[in-house]
């Protein structure tokens, strides 16, 4: 299972036409990902016929939330739940590294129905293994882990025990700095059936006129390629056994 995570309609689309098997739709790639626009989600679940899983994350930083920011997630969860999104990619901590219960308790409930992901917050949580059986008692179907490592490769052994400790209870699906050229041994590393990755690359920028010092605003967008997500897709099912 290939999951891509898309920073735009394009980028979503993209995704499906270079082979992925659902896609992960958020915002600002570059700071981790954050809720996409309403309009995004709503296009994105018009245009593109894969499952859509929206990430609700309604700012960068840490992932200790005030209740003004709890409401907000609440109200994307309905939002995307209205539109038909297949799922949402959700989490929150407490001030102790924590995964905060009472908080996640709520955001399940909001989005019963729906396939459910904690995200990667849990990579700088306090305790991997106890944050694992966190989410399994909460309801989630998977986990978006590096294993606690900057990639997922760097963090394959602790993602290999996390898979064990999991026992099929639930998906731990590695994401961070996966390509076409380490995936197949990640899988092999792991033991892990889903994969995460972006797939992106820049392209260069449409402006014609572009200042000497364009203010970190004049590059080229960054998005998910199809040749890079079909090479990623072909990886994987390289490795695939018989159906």
């Amino acid at each position: 299972m290939l999951e891509i995570a898309t920073n735009s309609l394009a980028s979503a689309l993209a995704a499906e036409a270079g082979g992925a098997d659902r896609i992960e739709l958020c915002a600002a790639l570059e700071v981790g990902g954050l809720t996409p626009s309403h309009a995004q989600v709503a296009l994105a679940r018009e245009r593109v016929s894969l499952p859509i899983h929206v990430l609700v994350r309604p700012r960068a930083g840490d992932f200790v939330y005030s209740a003004e920011e709890h409401a907000t997630m609440l109200a994307d969860i309905a939002h995307c739940a209205a539109l038909g999104c297949e799922g949402v990619v959700v989490g929150a901590l407490d001030g102790e590294g924590e995964v905060d219960l009472a908080r996640c308790r709520e955001l399940v409930e909001a989005a019963a129905g729906m396939d459910l992901t904690f995200h990667r917050a849990i990579d700088v949580s306090r305790n991997l293994p106890r944050s694992l059986e966190h989410a399994i008692e909460l309801g989630f179907h998977r986990i978006l882990s590096s294993g606690g490592a900057v990639s997922a490769p760097q963090g394959a052994d602790r993602l290999r025990e996390l898979v064990e400790r999991a026992a099929g209870r639930i998906v731990v699906m590695p994401g961070g700095g996966i390509d076409a050229g380490n995936v197949a041994a990640l899988a092999a590393a792991t033991g892990a059936r889903e994969f995460h990755a972006s797939a992106k690359r820049t392209l260069p920028s449409a402006m014609r006129h572009a200042p000497r010092d364009a203010l970190g605003m004049g590059e080229g967008e960054s998005r998910s390629d199809v040749d890079e997500v079909r090479r990623l897709a072909q990886a994987l099912h390289a490795i695939r056994g018989p159906a």
